[in-house]
């Protein structure tokens, strides 16, 4: 297969799995967000026409669809996820997570075919991170709780074993010696038993 065609098969959004774009959604002030430059590369457009169309529309975007991320923000995604350095060509501003709400707004505001087919997978990949979640804390939830009822009879086990060890154990009693056991007498021998 050419490159032109790979390239034809990797611009078509319906080959995009939605594990693919949840690999693009982190977890940043306790939100699920997916960065613009991401955001933008899904809906076919440059990072700077969709933040371009955020800016003309900033009244569409409140804080809990988008919010700019810190310097140290930037950093920790930098070192963690391989996203390109200020120093080597990359990005000068810090940029913009959007949250699931946030992805759908800039679907319309850019208004593009593309951005609107796109942005259903982006809600699936949402939506897909919170069922995982959701079923991720219900089985912590379980696990936390058979680990208490296992403390518990830990407890119960450990003192049966502590029960078992005294029966076994048996009490102190004073032991008869085993063998002779030569008296010394006096008598016409002497003490050392010689005659005299």
């Amino acid at each position: 297969m050419g490159s032109r065609t790979r390239k034809k098969i990797d611009s078509n959004p319906s080959i995009i799995p939605v594990e693919r774009i949840e690999k693009t959604i982190f977890l940043i002030r306790g939100e699920k967000v997916i960065i613009d430059s991401d955001l933008a590369a899904l809906y076919g457009v440059e990072t700077r026409r969709l933040n371009e169309q955020v800016t003309r529309n900033r009244e569409r975007f409140p804080d809990d669809f988008m919010f700019q991320l810190t310097r140290q923000e930037l950093n920790g995604l930098m070192s963690h996820f391989a996203i390109s350095n200020v120093g080597r060509g990359g990005r000068r501003k810090c940029p913009y997570a959007f949250t699931e709400h946030g992805a759908i707004m800039a679907a319309s505001v850019l208004n593009t075919p593309r951005a609107a087919e796109m942005s259903i997978f982006v809600v699936r990949a949402f939506v897909r991170l919170r069922n995982f979640l959701a079923t991720h804390k219900e089985l912590a939830e379980k696990l936390a709780e058979l680990e208490h009822k296992l403390a518990s009879h830990d407890e119960q086990i450990v003192a049966i074993f502590e029960a078992i060890r005294q029966l076994m154990t048996p009490p102190d009693r004073p032991r008869k010696k085993i063998g002779f056991e030569v008296k010394e007498r006096a008598g016409r021998y002497g003490k050392e038993g010689r005659r005299k």
